[in-house]
């Protein structure tokens, strides 16, 4: 499935975050630049269960929610396997990698199914969470997320070694899951990431593959945005009658976003 989706959709000069022993197989149409924050060398210092695999050489040394030393639109793809849970602002990131590609371009995500991970025990969640995260700063959660870990993941269960092992992991920025998904959660997260995100990407693909969930996003060029509110807007015309705006579903299906407040212009996709 993976190869057979790469084939498709991935085509032009593009990154991949965090490949590390497994990048993902691409075609002689993709030509594929690595980027991970650390340089290999102290990849195997930070992942010592590693030292036995051939890790990708890291083209970018660079944070891979941000991509800062990466131009706007400067790519045509965006791979991240296994990345989206590592991430403290999930909607931050696909924001901030939307904006990296191109019209046209793609996001291809993988994130683990908690059902057949680790992270089993650990809580699903929510999107009010991860709207929180990303209004407030994900800072507010980290200390919560890493107690989590410790807990749930690691099992430590005395709160003196609790505290000692959550201090550690801190201090060495351990890259753990801050979030957790299984498909359906995930698959309702990203139809309500697209609301959130303004309808700036369209969903090519989503399944479910053994132990992974894989989501192929395309970025909607700003002409098709507006092309397909107005079609929302005239459809809502008609069902009522009357000339309104119609606003998308709530944020967690159920709320209308105006309880969380209208997304300020820095939250939006640029193009």
């Amino acid at each position: 499935m993976r190869r057979y989706l790469s084939e498709k959709y991935v085509v032009g000069q593009g990154v991949e975050i965090g490949a590390l022993q497994n990048p993902l197989w691409t075609s002689e149409r993709a030509t594929v630049r690595y980027v991970d924050r650390l340089s290999v060398a102290d990849l195997r210092v930070h992942y010592p269960e590693l030292k036995d695999f051939n890790l990708v050489n890291v083209d970018i040394i660079d944070d891979g929610e941000s991509l800062t030393s990466i131009g706007d639109g400067q790519l045509d793809f965006i791979i991240a396997n296994h990345m989206l849970e590592h991430t403290e602002n999930p909607l931050g990131t696909i924001r901030n990698h939307l904006r990296k590609i191109r019209p046209g371009g793609i996001l291809y995500y993988a994130v683990p199914d908690k059902r057949f991970t680790f992270d089993i025990d650990r809580p699903i969640t929510s999107f009010r969470h991860l709207v929180w995260d990303d209004r407030k700063g994900p800072h507010l959660s980290r200390l919560e997320h890493f107690y989590d870990w410790g807990r749930l993941v690691n099992k430590v269960t005395d709160p003196d070694e609790l505290e000692a092992h959550v201090k550690w992991l801190m201090e060495i920025n351990y890259s753990i899951h801050f979030h957790v998904w299984d498909f359906k959660t995930f698959s309702r997260f990203i139809k309500q990431a697209k609301n959130y995100l303004d309808y700036f990407f369209e969903i090519k693909h989503l399944e479910q593959y053994g132990s992974e969930v894989i989501v192929i996003l395309e970025k909607r060029s700003k002409r098709q945005k507006v092309r397909l509110l107005s079609g929302f807007w005239v459809l809502a015309s008609r069902i009522s009658g009357t000339k309104q705006r119609l606003i998308p579903g709530g944020i967690d299906g159920r709320q209308p976003r105006a309880d969380l407040g209208t997304v300020p212009a820095r939250h939006r996709v640029k193009t």
